[in-house]
């Protein structure tokens, strides 16, 4: 290795050997995107956070509900459902009653 790696090596360790932690600044530490929590309880949400939540599960809902009602083929199929008594017992696949 470089002698520039040994200086940045050093440097490193002798920063690692300078900190010290307690059990203390472990439980919650504050990072730049959120709050990291260890063997604690998360912080609640924020009011904007539940308020944002319940407007998209409410629309999803009403989006699921207003499709169910305005376009069932969705759920039933397009077409009309066979009337089963038309059906013969040829068309069914039971034989006549006189084979035996």
């Amino acid at each position: 290795m470089s002698l520039a790696r040994y200086a940045l090596l050093g440097r490193n360790i002798s920063q690692l050997m300078s900190k010290t932690s307690t059990p203390n600044n472990q439980a919650i530490t504050k990072r730049l995107s959120h709050v990291w929590s260890y063997r604690t309880g998360a912080p609640p949400h924020s009011k904007g956070v539940i308020y944002g939540s319940q407007f998209f599960s409410a629309l999803m809902w009403w989006w699921i509900l207003w499709h169910l009602v305005t376009e069932p083929e969705h759920i039933y199929g397009e077409f009309p459902y066979p009337d089963a008594s038309a059906w013969t017992n040829a068309e069914l696949g039971i034989p006549p009653d006189d084979e035996q």
